[in-house]
Order: C-alpha cells, then sequence, then structure tokens
C-alpha cells in the first residue's frame, strides 16, 4: 500500500506526481497489469526466457 500525506504548501499537482513515483517505484502498477490476465505456466516460462535473452544480449552490448 503506498500512502502520501500532503506537505504544507505543496500543491495538488506535485502531490500527484509524487504519488505517481511512489506507485511507479513499489512495482505495483507492473503487478497490476500482469494480474489482469491469466497467464500459464508455459506462457511465464517463455517470458522469463525472453527477458534473460534480452538482458544477455543488452550485457554484449555494453561490452563493446
Amino acid at each position: 500500500m503506498v500512502l502520501v500525506i500532503k506537505q504544507k504548501g505543496e500543491s495538488e499537482d506535485k502531490l500527484i506526481a509524487r504519488f505517481k513515483k511512489k506507485i511507479l517505484d513499489s512495482g505495483l502498477l507492473e503487478e497490476l497489469k500482469e494480474r489482469q490476465r491469466f497467464k500459464s505456466a508455459a506462457e511465464k516460462r517463455k517470458e522469463r526466457k525472453k527477458r534473460i535473452k534480452h538482458a544477455i544480449e543488452l550485457e554484449k552490448r555494453r561490452k563493446y
């Protein structure tokens, strides 16, 4: 749960920006999107494999 309390003299825009940042940093939004649709175990494995492959490719590019 993300809790944001308005500070003295803080505008609503700043408050909303701080709230958005906390939501993104906590990973809550990603989890919500992930839970919207059921994924089978096979789909999860494919995604994990794809993420690992992508990370390896990024590492190869950084070494050059």
